[in-house]
C-alpha cells in the first residue's frame, strides 16, 4: 500500500503554481503482511463491514452466499472469531468453469449496508464506513415491518446479472440458531438488468430548522449501462405512505460511482466525470434542470460535466467548504487527482484573469492533449496487432489450402521420417529424424508448431493391452520458402530396456489461433466500455487452432534390425541393446576378466529350443514386376532382400555386399535371421511348377519372430494392392487344390482352440503334452503351402 499525504499534496500544487515544476515527492510505503490475512478465500468478491460484524459475498459453484463473521478487534488475531451467519442468494447463477468451478465475474458485487434511525451514528453516514442510514418511512417501506421492529441493519447486495437484493441481518443470524427456509431471508427489491456498479443513500430535502438529525430519504442504484434506480418515500392521493421508483438512463457505461452531499451523485464514464443532482434545490454551480412535482424526485437527470475522463476509482472528500466538494480520483492510467467544487466560483460578474488561473488553465489543457494522445497511442496499438494478426491469419489460409489441395503428388511441404540407433547416455537408443521441408512459396511464422506422436502399445502382440502415445510440440520460428528443419525423438527402448514394435510416428503442422489471434481480441481501450462476450477470445473454437496432417511412419522389426557382422569397423561401436550400466561397475567388471552369465530364460530357451520359424512364398514374376529395372544385376534373392531392408539404416551395406540371407539383432538382443532362397512351386499351376522366393524367418524369440513376420506380411501386401490397381492377372489355378489347403487350416484352427481350452482343465503333467502339441500346430499354420502371387 501506498501513503500519500493529502497536506504534501497540497504543498506539491502550491510549488507547481510558484515555479511551474513538477516535483515527484516520494510515497511511503507500507507493506502488508500475510499473517495480516483475514479470511483466505479465492472465492471473496466483496466486503464490507457494519459495528462489530464482518460482511462478505463470496461465489460458489452455482450460488453468491453471504456470510457474516465476528470483526477481529486491533492488536488481536486478525482472524475473524467465527462465522454468524450464512445465507445463499439462490436466485443467482454465476457463469461455470470447467470442472464446475465458477469462472472470475466480469464485473465484481457490491454490499452496502442500510440502518434504520437511531442504530447509527447520526447524519446519514459516516464517511468511509461503507453505510447509510435512512429515514424510517424509507427503511420501512423497502425492508419491511420485521426489520423496523428489530431495529436491525440491512444488507444490500448487488449483482453482477443486475438483481438487487436485501437480508435483514438479526434475521440471518438468528436463522443459524433456528434454520428455517433460507429463501424467505433474501428479498429482490429490483432488477436492472445490467450489472450493478453502484449502492448509496443521499439526503435530497433540506432538512427543517427544528429536525435534529437528517437521515437520507433517497436510495439509489446504478448499473453498468448508465440504468439508474431512485426510491423515495411519498405519499399519494389518499394520503398514504407508498414508495415513488423512477428509473434514469445516463450516459454510459459507467466505470465508478459516488454519492456526495446536497443530493449528488458522481458518475465516471470512459470520456467523462459528470454529476447529477436529485435534491429539490439547486445549487449555484449545477447545471441540471429539474421537473418534477413538491417533495418528489426529478423526472429527468441532466449530467454535468466535471471534464475528466477515464476514473476508474472515486471518492468524495470530507474536508470540503460548506456547500461545495472534493473528489478524489485515480484514472485508469494510474494518474491520482484531486477534484474541487466550489458553488461560489461563478459570479455574475466577469473576473480578471490571473497569471495563475491562466497557468491552471494550461496545465488543464495539457493535461487533456495527453489523454488524447494515450488513447490515441492505444488505439494504434490495437490497431497495428489487428492487422498482424490479419496477415498472419492470411497466410494460414494460403499454407493450409496448398496443402489440401495437393494431396496427390509431391506436397509443398512435407516431413520426410527416418530411423537410426545411436548412443544416448551409455545406451542404444533407436531414433527417429524428422525432416520438414518446406518447398512451398509462404512462409511458417509466429503460430505455427510441428506436432509429432508417438503411438506405441505396450506389449505389441497383446490385443487387449492399451495404447499410449506421446505427442511432442516443437515450434516453428521463421521457416521461409526453401528451409528444413530437423527434429531427432527418442523411440526406445524404455528404462526397462524393452522396445515394443512397431511404432507409428505422425507428423502434423498445427496453427495456433489462441496464440495469434487471441492477443489481438483481448487487447481493449482502456477509455472505453470493456467488450462483450461476443468479442472475447472465448469465441475461438474449443480446438483452439487447425491440424494439417503432414505424414505417417510405422517403425517395425524390419527398420529396428541391427547388423553388427556387416557394419564398418568404425560403426561396430553399437553392441547388442543392454540397459545404461554405472561407469564404475563397467570398470570394475573389465578388470575382473570374464565371467559366467546367469543362465535366464531367454538364454536357456534359445540353447534348448528350436528357434521359431516363419516362410512365406512370393511369386517370382510378382517380385519382378514390382522391383523392375532398380536392382538389375543382382539375383532376384539379393534383390528380394535389399527392398525388405530398404527402410533400414545398414541398407547401403547389405546392397554392396550382395546378399541373400543375413543374421541381425533384434533391439532386445535376440537374433533375427532372414533366409532368401528360389523355390518352384508344383500342384498348383495345370501349365507346370511356378517359380517363387521362399523368404524364411527364424528367431529364439517368438515375439520376434513374430514381430519380423508381420513386417514383412505388411510390406507384401502394399506390394499386392500396387500390383492388383495395374489391372494384372493370376494364372490358372487349381482350385480343387486350393479347396484342399483350406480344409487343411480350417481342421488346424478347430485343433488350435480344442487345445487351449483343454490347457485350462488339465493338470500340470498333462499340460505339458499339450502345450507341446499347439506349438507344433501353430508352426504348421505359420508356414502354409499357399503361394502369393
Amino acid at each position: 500500500m501506498r501513503s500519500v499525504s493529502r497536506d504534501d499534496e497540497d504543498d506539491r500544487d502550491d510549488q507547481d503554481s510558484e515555479d511551474g515544476q513538477v516535483d515527484e515527492l516520494p510515497a511511503p510505503v507500507i507493506p502488508v503482511h500475510p499473517d495480516t490475512c483475514v479470511l483466505p478465500s479465492a472465492t471473496l468478491h466483496a466486503f464490507t463491514v457494519l459495528d462489530d460484524v464482518l460482511i462478505t459475498l463470496a461465489q460458489g459453484p452455482t450460488q453468491w452466499k453471504v456470510q457474516v463473521f465476528e470483526r477481529p478487534c486491533p492488536g488481536e488475531d486478525p482472524r475473524p472469531g467465527g462465522q454468524i451467519g450464512e445465507v445463499e442468494l439462490s436466485t443467482c447463477t454465476p457463469p461455470a468453469g470447467s470442472l464446475g468451478e465458477p469462472t472470475a465475474p466480469r464485473f465484481l458485487p457490491v454490499l452496502c449496508c442500510a440502518s434504520p434511525p437511531g442504530s447509527r451514528a447520526p447524519h446519514g453516514h459516516p464517511w468511509g464506513s461503507g453505510g447509510v442510514t435512512l429515514e424510517g418511512p424509507l427503511f420501512g417501506l423497502l425492508f419491511g415491518s420485521d426489520a423496523s421492529l428489530l431495529e436491525s441493519p440491512v444488507i444490500l447486495c448487488g449483482l453482477p446479472d443486475g438483481q438487487l437484493c436485501c437480508v435483514v441481518l438479526k434475521t440471518l443470524v438468528t436463522s443459524r440458531s433456528a434454520p428455517g427456509d433460507p429463501k424467505a431471508l433474501v428479498k429482490i427489491l429490483h432488477h436492472l438488468e445490467e450489472p450493478v456498479i453502484f449502492i448509496g443513500a443521499l439526503r435530497t430535502e433540506l432538512p427543517s430548522e427544528d429536525m435534529e438529525d437528517a437521515y437520507c430519504d433517497c436510495l439509489v442504484a446504478l448499473g453498468h449501462h448508465g440504468r439508474t434506480l431512485a426510491i423515495k418515500a411519498s405519499w399519494d392521493e389518499a394520503g398514504h405512505l407508498v414508495p415513488e421508483l423512477r428509473e434514469y438512463s445516463l450516459p454510459g457505461p459507467v466505470l465508478c460511482a459516488a454519492r456526495g452531499r446536497g443530493g449528488h451523485v458522481y458518475h465516471s464514464t470512459p470520456s467523462d466525470l459528470c454529476v447529477v443532482d436529485l435534491a429539490q434545490e439547486s445549487s449555484p454551480w449545477d447545471l441540471t434542470q429539474r421537473d418534477r412535482a413538491p417533495g418528489g424526485l426529478p423526472s429527468l437527470l441532466c449530467p454535468a460535466s466535471l471534464s475528466a475522463c477515464s476514473v476508474v476509482t472515486l471518492s468524495v472528500s470530507s474536508r470540503a467548504p460548506e456547500g461545495g466538494a472534493e473528489l478524489l480520483a485515480l484514472s485508469a492510467k494510474g494518474r491520482l487527482m484531486t477534484c474541487s467544487l466550489d458553488p461560489h466560483s461563478e459570479t455574475p460578474h466577469p473576473t480578471r484573469v490571473t497569471s495563475a488561473n491562466a497557468g491552471q488553465k494550461i496545465k488543464e489543457l495539457l493535461s487533456g492533449i495527453g489523454t488524447v494522445s494515450e488513447r490515441v497511442s492505444s488505439l494504434k496499438k490495437a490497431v497495428d496487432q489487428r492487422d498482424k494478426a490479419l496477415t498472419c491469419l492470411n497466410e494460414a489460409m494460403n499454407v493450409s489450402c496448398a496443402l489440401l489441395s495437393s494431396r496427390e503428388g509431391p506436397r509443398p511441404i512435407s516431413c520426410t521420417i527416418s530411423t537410426s540407433w545411436s548412443r544416448l547416455q551409455l545406451q542404444d537408443m533407436l531414433t527417429a529424424t524428422c525432416l520438414l521441408e518446406n518447398s512451398s512459396g509462404f512462409s511458417l511464422d509466429r503460430g505455427w508448431a510441428l506436432c509429432i506422436q508417438v503411438l506405441r502399445s505396450s506389449r505389441a502382440l497383446d490385443l487387449d493391452s492399451a495404447v499410449s502415445a506421446i505427442t511432442y510440440t516443437i515450434p516453428v520460428d521463421q521457416l521461409g520458402p526453401g528451409g528444413q528443419r530437423e527434429v531427432t525423438l527418442p523411440l526406445g527402448p524404455g528404462e526397462d530396456g524393452a522396445l515394443d514394435l512397431p511404432v507409428t510416428v505422425s507428423c502434423a503442422l498445427f496453427y495456433s489461433l489462441r496464440e495469434v489471434v487471441g492477443g489481438a481480441l483481448a487487447l481493449t481501450d482502456p477509455f472505453k466500455d470493456p467488450p462483450s462476450n461476443e468479442c472475447t477470445p472465448d469465441v475461438l473454437p474449443e480446438q483452439e487452432g487447425v491440424c494439417l496432417p503432414l505424414s505417417e511412419h510405422t517403425v517395425d522389426m524390419l527398420q529396428g534390425l541391427r547388423f553388427p557382422g556387416l557394419a564398418a569397423p568404425h560403426t561396430q561401436a553399437l553392441g547388442p541393446l543392454s540397459p545404461a550400466r554405472d561407469p564404475v561397475h563397467t570398470f570394475l567388471g573389465t578388470c575382473c576378466g570374464p565371467v559366467s552369465q546367469p543362465a535366464g530364460p531367454a538364454s536357456l530357451r534359445a540353447k534348448y529350443l528350436p528357434p521359431s520359424v516363419a516362410t512365406i512364398k512370393v511369386s517370382a514374376e510378382l517380385l519382378r514386376a514390382t522391383l523392375g529395372d532398380s536392382h538389375a544385376g543382382v539375383s532376384l534373392c539379393c534383390a528380394t532382400l535389399q527392398w525388405l531392408l530398404a527402410e533400414n539404416a545398414t541398407a547401403d551395406i547389405v546392397r554392396a555386399q550382395a546378399l541373400s540371407s543375413v543374421q541381425g539383432v533384434a533391439p532386445d538382443g535376440t537374433d533375427v535371421h532372414l533366409i532368401i532362397r528360389e523355390v518352384a512351386v508344383t500342384d498348383l499351376c495345370p501349365a507346370g511348377p511356378i517359380q517363387a522366393m521362399e523368404i524364411q524367418v527364424e528367431s529364439s524369440s517368438l515375439a520376434n519372430m513374430c514381430r519380423a513376420h508381420h513386417a514383412i506380411v505388411g510390406r507384401l501386401q502394399r506390394l499386392v494392392m500396387e500390383q492388383a490397381a495395374r489391372g494384372s492377372s493370376p494364372p490358372d489355378l487349381r482350385l480343387q487344390y486350393l479347396h484342399q489347403i483350406q480344409a487343411n487350416h480350417e481342421t488346424l484352427l478347430r485343433e488350435v482352440q480344442t487345445l487351449r481350452d483343454r490347457l485350462c482343465t488339465e493338470d500340470e503333467a498333462s499340460s505339458c503334452t499339450t502345450a507341446q502339441r499347439l506349438l507344433q500346430v501353430y508352426r504348421q499354420l505359420r508356414s502354409p503351402s499357399l503361394l502369393l502371387l
